[in-house]
């Protein structure tokens, strides 16, 4: 025998695929206490296999690191109580579902849906109090778009918010006002900014919104992170949560819910100050082992392209002027980047339209001009729509490019969709450019950004490698930008490892690192890729313990 004491599981009959470049592939593993001892040939896999060993028999199938979702909104998930509006792409679907839910639910004092698309509204505008009345009469509904950056209430509801003429700037969002009247149209912008801040979060309790209860979010998280498991996602990178969202995690993690390893981001609003950075510091030392880790900041530049809310470096197709704004003037935005930097903290910057990437990546610059270099690994979220004169400047400055390659798929934002139509062909080169920032030298990590988009690694790696609609067949949209499995593997392994400083234990399978990983249905490395999707994790392994099999449901 190789070593001292037997491994606690042997792992054989299985091609690995180590995205570890040392030993790119392997036929065996061992584990003791949690972690990697061995990789090698089935053939000596006896020598680490002793009486009390868990011995598992991969039957030639393909093993990959656990994956690591490098933004994942598990806390937000998908609610069983609210109105699923997923495909639902007009107003008389919309009507639909919710007059269907109501009719089941007779007695609920609140009508609250999610999932709603943008494109359910004729014409591009956006939706308003008057849409929604007919089906919800007396009840106050409030509606969550798809990416959750939007609100869609009904006239009950702004009765119950208290928003009316004159009171439209809310701690949960900005409701949009009739420019004739000034009176609000029940269509509320910001809510991700606002709404699931600390304090907007409060505010939706105390008006008695039942999405905002803890029991809910505690349902949602729960829910979410049992989905994450099960598709073999072993690291869990939470974007946006407050303070108070961390007992949820203490108490999935105490009832045994807690399966997949968590990255908690913090939320900074604007209006975050200095005694709430020094408790966000404390949090990051209170929360620092492998499995519930706290520190990231989270913060925003700019909103979303489909509600014309992404800052963009021309005016966006057929509005004017118009071309969004940031929440932030430059200038501002490159001081806050800077103090947060000197203070040792890493940024994740919601950023979607060129001209919120390029005030990113100014900010970022600025900052190692003032305080210097050092390895900060500052993200930008979502990269939509970048211009590429700053492709280069990802890799230059040592920023992670975080992103979603579901969102680039044409069924969602290409052609006939409101992404794409508010961009204009002429910009469609900027959409998504994976390719491109590789080939620069750029870090991708990548991830699902659930519950905006489906949370299933395999539907991110289809998408990234041929920019084809789910369903199958169509055309592809800007396939100059696809990229191989291989590079989409490490994407969701190695590379959001690294983005999130977890490389030296975390994202290949290496000795000496965390035991986690999966033993997929199909080998996605050589299958077409059009059979990628539908591809299952068999088992899953984290930190050496088998937590699901297939067998499991």
């Amino acid at each position: 025998m190789n070593s001292s004491a037997p491994a606690d599981l042997v792992l054989t009959g299985a091609r690995i695929h180590t995205v570890d470049p040392a030993l790119p592939e392997a036929e065996a593993l061992a584990v003791r206490d949690g972690r990697i001892i061995w990789l090698g040939a089935a053939a000596d896999a006896a020598d680490w296999t002793g009486p009390g060993t868990r011995s598992i028999d991969a039957g030639g199938r393909l093993v990959l690191p656990g994956f690591i979702d490098a933004h994942n909104h598990v806390r937000l998930g998908s609610d069983d109580d609210c109105v699923q509006l997923a495909g639902a792409r007009s107003l008389e679907a919309v009507h639909e579902r919710i007059g269907a839910w109501r009719a089941a639910h007779p007695d609920a004092e609140w009508i609250e849906a999610e999932a709603f698309d943008y494109s359910a509204i004729p014409g591009g505008r956006m939706p308003t109090a008057a849409d929604l009345d007919p089906v919800t009469g007396d009840t106050p509904a409030l509606v969550l778009s798809y990416d959750v950056h939007t609100a869609w209430l009904n006239t009950a509801a702004l009765r119950s918010l208290g928003i009316r003429k004159g009171r439209t700037s809310l701690p949960f969002g900005e409701a949009a006002t009739d420019p004739g009247t000034g009176e609000p149209t029940g269509f509320v912008k910001d809510f991700a900014v606002k709404g699931l801040s600390r304090d907007g979060h409060r505010a939706l309790r105390e008006l008695g919104v039942p999405w905002a209860a803890p029991d809910r979010q505690y349902g949602r998280l729960v829910k979410s992170l049992d989905d994450a498991i099960g598709y073999g996602i072993t690291t869990v990178v939470e974007p946006q949560n407050s303070l108070d969202d961390l007992a949820l995690f203490e108490r999935a993690r105490a009832e045994g819910r807690l399966r997949s390893r968590i990255v908690a981001a913090l939320f900074h609003p604007r209006g975050t100050t200095d005694t709430d950075l020094d408790e966000f510091a404390a949090a990051a030392d209170t929360y620092a082992d492998d499995r519930l880790r706290v520190g990231p900041l989270k913060l925003y530049i700019d909103d979303v392209v489909e509600p014309r809310t992404a800052a963009l470096l021309e005016p966006y197709t057929g509005c004017g002027h118009h071309r969004g704004d940031t929440f932030y003037p430059p200038e501002e935005f490159a001081e806050l980047l800077a103090r947060l930097d000197a203070r040792g903290f890493q940024c994740f910057v919601h950023a979607t339209g060129d001209r919120g990437i390029r005030t990113v990546l100014d900010a970022v610059a600025h900052a190692r001009t003032v305080n210097g270099p050092r390895d900060a690994r500052h993200q930008v979220v979502h990269v939509e729509c970048l211009d590429p004169a700053d492709t280069p400047r990802f890799a230059e400055l040592g920023v992670v490019a975080c992103m979603q390659p579901r969102h680039a798929a044409p069924d969602i934002a290409g052609p006939g969709q409101d992404w794409a139509e508010n961009i204009g062909p002429d910009r469609w080169h900027k959409a998504w450019p994976l390719r491109s920032l590789h080939a620069a030298g750029a870090v991708l990590a990548l991830s699902s950004d659930w519950n905006v988009a489906e949370m299933d690694p395999m539907v991110g790696i289809y998408t990234a490698v041929t920019r084809r609609p789910l369903r199958g067949g169509g055309e592809p949209w800007t396939p100059e930008e696809t990229i191989d499995v291989a590079t989409a593997v490490e994407g969701y392994t190695m590379g959001s490892a690294y983005a999130n400083f977890l490389e030296d234990e975390r994202g290949s399978l290496s000795v000496g690192k965390l035991a986690d990983f999966v033993v997929l249905s199909r080998d996605i490395l050589r299958i077409d890729p059009e059979d990628i999707p539908g591809t299952v994790a068999e088992t899953v392994v984290v930190g050496g313990e088998v937590v699901r099999t297939r067998a499991d449901g």
